[in-house]
């Protein structure tokens, strides 16, 4: 009896200190899950980490852990609200498919369509005229990071920020994929000026009310300051919460991990949308074939990752793990780092939030603690593991054995 306890004892301590993948086990869970974090996040410095586990499609754990203030000594529970920065994009991706459902929106179509005036007319786009590439656009495009824009015209490709930067096209629009809260962004203005959609009231009344969200919202509330996550930098300097005015569907929305748990949850069944809108969510339009997704132009091409299929849907990226299709998006602002993955077959989530810029740095070993060997592309999203900073600069990417290479 004795020597069963000793065993057991010492199992639970090689799952908890090397993974589960590492040793071989089945994924974490309950205590063992628990321990694994609260070790990660003390050798990463990861002052705050919220965690939900989505299976068959239902929140079956959400988990807070660390601080939302360290100052102050304040707790991060289930309900402190977060930044969710570019989650919001997978959000409002997910709200706009409705639209195409309903016959309002044409995922195809040019945005010229949509459009009472040609977009140059319109002060924010001025810096378009006489490029008419701008009618290429389509929400297709804008939605799958195919636009030929920088991420934001203030980080031009190899440039420093500027404040003034011009807005131009790098690459004709359709042809590839680019990271770009840019196109998701003129996707919001099209909405608005083109449709008269209103997008606050669109992500409140397809996924905020249908889903239970009610401590999210596209802009700042004064009620969520009672228990607000504060951001930390990589040196644990405090970051504050910025409290966001205008709707950005970019990346404008705050929640809290057991709201955005449920919007993955109803992601991973398709809830709201009809099977044939749901798959045309979820089919990757593009091949992805740049590096690293960051810096969004200007690296070199590589086929490291066909191997797991990496491609680009409408809002989020697709893969093939070893158990099957998988999609996800990350979210990541300085004092902010948020991640969520599905696997498709099972309907199983992982979503982790951070109110650390270290957070990203421990988010390739909860993957594998939760979901099992998956293939996620690590190099390719610019993950840095704490323990591995040499990875930083390291110019060969990630190989994934269990998915042929």
């Amino acid at each position: 009896m004795v020597r069963s306890t000793l065993l057991g004892s010492l199992l639970l301590l090689a799952v908890s200190t090397t993974g589960a993948a590492a040793a071989g086990g089945p994924p974490l869970r309950g205590a063992a899950l628990d321990a694994r974090i609260a070790r990660l996040m003390k050798e990463a410095k990861v002052p705050g980490f919220a965690l939900a586990v989505i299976e068959d499609g239902k929140v079956t754990s959400v988990k807070a852990y660390g601080k939302r203030d360290v100052a102050k000594d304040l707790p991060l529970t289930t309900d402190t609200v977060m930044y969710a920065a570019s989650l919001t994009k997978a959000a409002f991706a997910y709200a706009t498919m409705s639209l195409v459902e309903n016959g309002t929106l044409a995922l195809d179509a040019s945005i010229a369509t949509d459009l009472p005036k040609p977009l140059p007319d319109y002060p924010k786009y001025a810096d378009l005229a006489g490029d008419e590439r701008w009618r290429k656009l389509t929400p297709s495009i804008l939605l799958s990071h195919r636009t030929g824009f920088p991420n934001f015209r203030f980080w031009q490709p190899g440039k420093a920020y500027d404040p003034n930067g011009k807005l131009s096209f790098w690459f004709d629009p359709g042809t590839r994929y680019g990271y770009s809260g840019e196109g998701i962004n003129l996707l919001q203005f099209v909405l608005e000026n083109g449709k008269g959609i209103d997008v606050a009231g669109l992500m409140k009344t397809r996924l905020f009310e249908p889903f239970g969200m009610s401590r999210t919202s596209m802009t700042w509330r004064p009620d969520f300051a009672e228990n607000l996550a504060i951001g930390y930098d990589e040196n644990g300097k405090a970051l504050g919460h910025d409290q966001r005015e205008s709707v950005r569907a970019a990346g404008s929305m705050d929640t809290t991990i057991s709201d955005f748990a449920r919007l993955v949850a109803a992601m991973s069944r398709g809830a709201g949308l009809k099977a044939a809108t749901y798959r045309t969510w979820l089919t990757p339009v593009t091949r992805i074939r740049s590096l690293r997704q960051f810096p969004t132009i200007g690296l070199p091409d590589t086929t490291d990752n066909d191997a797991i299929s990496l491609g680009s849907a409408l809002g989020v990226v697709t893969f093939t793990s070893p158990q099957g299709p998988a999609f996800f998006k990350g979210g990541h602002d300085d004092g902010t780092n948020n991640l969520f993955v599905c696997l498709e077959k099972t309907k199983t989530c992982l979503l982790m939030m951070s109110n650390s810029s270290n957070g990203e740095s421990i988010f390739p070993y909860v993957i594998d603690d939760v979901l099992g060997r998956t293939c996620f592309p690590v190099y390719w999203n610019g993950y840095v593991r704490y323990d591995r900073p040499e990875d930083k600069d390291a110019a060969v990417p990630d190989r994934h054995p269990a998915c042929g290479k």
